[in-house]
């Protein structure tokens, strides 16, 4: 006879979109869309769109896709339509210059603006490509963002606790059976910090395991890897540097 009680409670399902993380005693949520959430607080953190990105690009002779914004956004809505957050907040480089709203499609601009006006609070963190976001699009901007035992902010600051962060693109990079090799956009923690990654269609990503992330944290530190609409964690011992590196 087994050992456990026998119940008719259906069996646990677990949902490998989603990791559950604890900063400075948050409850958090990481989702393989690149989004973070605090369930208590019915708040949504997203790092460095970079709006407009491709029109930056195609100013300078580099011709990208035009599409960045839109489907940066599409993700976006599409995320507040299914988690309805009381509160978003843009942890900085949420546009990829000072002159990204005089590029933007009317249509996307008014897209924008009905999502911010859609939450009760939306914040726009200050980042180094966009100190003084454009004005007239909803919601309020801001340094940073104290709320409880956690700090949002767009730089990770040597030492911080129950920090936030984006800025540095993470990804990484790990090999698996029959020398497969994956690498993709990750959240990096080490219990003390979370950085986030980038949110944007066109932000590509820095390995964790350069120096400019690493040492910002312990030296033993987890990634949350999101690859294919998933989520996994992985040690730092399992990745790898980049070919070349």
């Amino acid at each position: 006879m087994s050992g456990f009680a026998q119940t008719d409670a259906p069996p646990c399902r677990t949902d490998d979109s989603r990791a559950a993380l604890t900063l400075s005693g948050a409850a958090l949520t990481a989702d393989a869309s690149g989004a973070l959430l605090w369930p208590a607080e019915g708040l949504l953190a997203v790092a460095d769109l970079h709006l407009e990105k491709g029109s930056a690009f195609a100013a300078r002779g580099r011709m990208l896709p035009p599409y960045d914004t839109r489907a940066t956004l599409d993700r976006l809505a599409a995320l507040i339509e299914r988690e309805r957050p009381a509160r978003v907040l843009c942890l900085g480089d949420s546009f990829h210059d000072r002159r990204a709203a005089e590029r933007m499609d009317r249509g996307d601009m008014e897209r924008l603006r009905a999502l911010t006006a859609s939450v009760a609070e939306w914040v726009w963190i200050t980042g180094n490509h966009d100190p003084e976001p454009p004005q007239g699009l909803g919601g309020r901007v801001a340094a940073e963002c104290r709320l409880g035992p956690l700090v949002f902010r767009h730089e990770a600051q040597p030492g911080a606790v129950g920090e936030l962060s984006g800025h540095l693109h993470p990804a990484a990079a790990l090999a698996l059976a029959g020398r497969q090799r994956v690498r993709d956009r990750c959240f990096a923690t080490d219990g003390a910090k979370l950085i986030l990654p980038a949110f944007g269609s066109f932000t590509g990503g820095l390995n964790v395991l350069n120096p400019a992330i690493s040492g910002l944290l312990t030296p033993r530190f987890d990634v949350l890897l999101t690859t294919r609409g998933r989520i996994h964690r992985f040690p730092c011992e399992r990745l790898s540097p980049d070919a070349g590196r």
